[in-house]
């Protein structure tokens, strides 16, 4: 394992800008051959913006940036939910990143936090199409539980699997 790699909260304007600017950038790269160009800006907007991440903390959320030797990578979202388990909104790595095992990293990382704070698992949605982030959590052990399509607004339509990684 790397020993540059840290995560750090975002916890002013500043990070939570930066976050903003790399999820536009990274959404644009990858999830425009999956979902198409007009969806991943609508969700930019709704999702990943300044004003919605700082929303979502408000609501409880919290992002943290992923640091390579002072290198500020990606970002990870999470929220503790009510159940017991911590809820994996969001982990995106910008292209240039990947490889390094900066996620095998960020989910060590995601692991000793549900020990931490006594939660039972790990679970997110993931795009039925996006096959190498599905390989990464299959990898990391996470199983499909259940599928969803939600209504997002604008005529979009999420299509996810459900997934969860039981914490031991």
């Amino acid at each position: 394992m790397n020993n540059t790699f840290r995560t750090v909260k975002a916890e002013n304007d500043k990070q939570i800008q930066e976050i903003a600017e790399l999820a536009e950038i990274i959404w644009h790269e990858h999830f425009v051959p999956i979902i198409g160009k007009e969806q991943v800006e609508y969700m930019v907007d709704k999702f990943q913006s300044y004003h919605s991440l700082k929303e979502q903390i408000e609501n409880g959320y919290e992002y943290y940036q992923i640091i390579d030797s002072d290198e500020f990578c990606g970002y990870c979202g999470i929220h503790q939910e009510d159940d017991g388990r911590l809820f994996l909104s969001k982990l995106y790595l910008k292209k240039e990143a990947r490889g390094r095992h900066l996620a095998s990293q960020a989910f060590e990382f995601l692991k000793a936090l549900c020990k931490e704070r006594h939660l039972s698992a790990i679970w997110l949605t993931c795009n039925k199409h996006n096959d190498g982030s599905l390989a990464v959590y299959r990898h990391f052990g996470f199983e499909t539980i259940d599928t969803q399509e939600a209504d997002i607004g604008n005529g979009f339509i999420m299509d996810d699997y459900i997934m969860e990684y039981q914490i031991k």
